[in-house]
């Protein structure tokens, strides 16, 4: 897999960063391709180190000969979903 096709594919995973109030800094995740995220003071830094784990994470995970997964925004949804929980958990999850 060459680099500009690494980059075409890492580009399709959901990628956010936000504040931390608790660790103090903004932490950067994209729960499709990696469990982990990384973090730091700057966001912008956040995120292009972000942008380059999950570039990391498909070239491993097609060295290795697995499968990507499915990016969330090829995914389908009935749309229908009722679940209760507190304001800050939907938050989250919302995002």
């Amino acid at each position: 897999m060459t680099r500009k096709e690494i980059k075409a594919q890492a580009a399709r995973y959901t990628k956010f960063v936000e504040w931390s109030a608790e660790d103090e800094c903004f932490i950067g995740r994209s729960p499709e391709i990696m469990a982990g995220g990384v973090h730091g003071r700057d966001e912008a830094k956040v995120y292009t180190e972000l942008c380059e784990a999950v570039e990391e994470m498909v070239a491993l995970i097609h060295a290795d000969g697995h499968h990507l997964p499915h990016p969330l925004g090829k995914k389908e949804f009935s749309g229908k979903f009722v679940l209760r929980l507190e304001p800050a958990l939907h938050r989250r999850l919302a995002a």
